[in-house]
């Protein structure tokens, strides 16, 4: 299995044939060869996790692939076909298994709303939180998409889950909003949290893949 991470939260999964795609937003560039998707997760309603831009081209390109999605995306998106997901649930689409966890979305300040938000489990394998710090119960986390920057996010936070989930690996993403230094500076803190659990960390920028 590949996964290839685009800007900001935008990850791709590669599993022989079959493609899977999660939160494809605001910050992302177009997405090409969308042959053998098979699916489509969005983990929360905030547009930096979906565009409707986003969803018709790739339904354009892949008429009548499924989009998994919490309830809130549901009544976001309405037109679109979502099929509501929750934690606790798994779905077999493709390829690929899926399980969900969490269901909030961490808090940026008293004054906005708390919205849904999963995180996904993708062949018990890669681990994407979404905006959150949900831990995956029962689940040793080979592969964890760990956040590095948001207005939810605060770097000793990023660094305490990363060393509660003890992933065997780990690579950063959500980091648009990110300067350079900033970047490199977060990756560093999550690389040292990652390396307390016996992990490694590995730098991706967007278009770079990691086969796990």
């Amino acid at each position: 299995m590949r996964v290839t991470k685009f800007e900001h939260a935008a990850l791709r999964i590669d599993k022989g044939d079959d493609v899977l795609l999660i939160d494809p937003g605001s910050f992302t560039t177009p997405l090409a060869d969308l042959s053998g998707l098979v699916a489509v997760v969005i983990t929360h309603e905030h547009p930096d996790h979906w565009t409707p831009e986003h969803l018709d081209r790739i339904l354009r390109a892949a008429p009548g692939t499924p989009i998994y999605a919490p309830a809130g995306v549901a009544s976001a998106a309405a037109g679109y076909e979502i099929v509501v997901v929750a934690p606790g649930d798994t779905i077999e689409v493709g390829a690929f298994s899926l399980r969900f966890f969490g269901g909030r979305h961490e808090v940026i300040h008293s004054s906005l709303p708390v919205v849904e938000n999963v995180g996904v489990l993708v062949d018990d394998v890669l681990y994407y939180p979404g905006d959150s710090y949900a831990v995956p119960e029962d689940v040793q986390v080979d592969t964890l998409a760990a956040p590095l920057g948001a207005p939810w996010l605060k770097i000793g936070e990023a660094m305490d889950y990363v060393l509660a989930v003890k992933p065997r690996r780990a690579f950063g993403t959500h980091d648009m909003t990110l300067s350079v230094a900033g970047k490199t500076m977060h990756r560093q803190r999550l690389q040292w949290a990652t390396e307390q659990g016996g992990g490694e960390f590995s730098v991706l920028e967007p278009g770079d893949s990691l086969d796990i």
